[in-house]
């Protein structure tokens, strides 16, 4: 393995974190920056959070501003619209997300409306950070996909960062934006690790190109998105060229990027772990035939959750699209 040499006394830009502590990290350098920002939740101070993704956070900048709340995220989103009228900066925390929906009115009533209803005078600025989707056989509620319930109400804006570097830098951006920001963790990567250039964020605008191809497109968000670069890399045995576009951000989507990708390839397959029905793969299959109507080789292909309630335990693995599945998605885009 070749070492970069560092010349003494210089910090590096680039650290190897894992996406919890990538977050950590970003809410941290938030807190020390911005005195009118506050961290609440369910066990995110003393404990640092179900994940320990506010660890150390209490002990570092005071109980006042790294709250334990109540278990009520109906309170925990009300006093986040308070916050935000009186001018602060929450990032509040909804402890997984399922957990969200007691809550629905707060988010859809208020959160989502404020802004626009006193013309932006008092714009609803927080990032509400929800642990999201599968792949750590827990209990009930505790594993669903909301994106599409939250991308379909005006006046929020949903993302969902995929690596550690993103995680960081989409944090720091959605805590400037003047919107609500739902900011959807994907729970089965929190310790996934990967570098972080604190100095070099990127284009943090729209979609981003996970693999580069020429035959087909794969679109998928979250912890989807290395599963579908693994399939790239498997097709790529059998001479198939996938490009994996990672949507990131869900509410507004990228339509240009995801437009642009597959008229280079003609073919689209979308990845989700939500269930088929009314979910972001419907809006984007219909984006795709809008703007490329007569120009795509193939229908676009579906691989998502089934249309049952998020199963809990060992029958997700039945649930979420897996490499098999994925596969199989992109064999019946081919055949056509």
């Amino acid at each position: 393995m070749t070492e970069t040499l560092v010349p003494q006394g210089a910090v590096p830009t680039a650290q190897s974190l894992s996406t919890q502590q990538a977050l950590n990290r970003a809410m941290r350098d938030i807190l020390a920056s911005d005195p009118k920002s506050l961290v609440f939740g369910e066990d995110v101070g003393k404990l640092g959070g179900v994940f320990r993704v506010t660890d150390g956070l209490q002990a570092e900048f005071g109980a006042e501003r790294v709250i334990d709340t109540p278990l009520a995220e109906s309170g925990i989103l009300g006093m986040a619209a308070g916050l935000a009228m009186a001018g602060y900066r929450p990032i509040p925390e909804v402890q997984f997300d399922g957990f969200a929906y007691p809550a629905m009115n707060q988010l859809i009533s208020q959160i989502a409306r404020t802004n626009y209803r006193t013309r932006g005078t008092m714009p609803m600025q927080m990032v509400l950070r929800i642990p999201s989707y599968g792949g750590i056989r827990a209990p009930e509620l505790h594993g669903e996909s909301i994106e599409s319930t939250l991308a379909h109400v005006p006046g929020l804006k949903v993302v969902s960062p995929s690596n550690p570097h993103q995680a960081y830098h989409l944090l720091r951006k959605a805590h400037e934006m003047p919107d609500p920001v739902m900011f959807m963790e994907p729970k089965s990567r929190y310790w996934n690790r990967g570098d972080v250039d604190f100095d070099n964020p990127g284009d943090l605008a729209g979609s981003l190109v996970a693999h580069e191809g020429e035959d087909l497109t794969i679109i998928t968000w979250g912890a989807m998105v290395a599963k579908a670069v693994e399939v790239a890399e498997l097709a790529a045995e059998d001479e198939v060229s996938i490009e994996v576009i990672d949507a990131r951000w869900l509410k507004p989507l990228d339509e240009e990027g995801l437009v642009a990708s597959v008229a280079k390839t003609g073919r689209a397959v979308v990845v989700h772990e939500a269930p088929r029905t009314a979910g972001l793969g419907a809006e984007i299959g219909q984006l795709l035939t809008e703007r490329l109507w007569g120009r795509m080789q193939a229908p676009v292909e579906r691989v998502t959750g089934y249309d049952v309630p998020t199963p809990a335990g060992d029958l997700e693995d039945e649930y979420i699209p897996g490499i098999d599945r994925i596969l199989f998605g992109v064999q019946r885009s081919l055949e056509y």
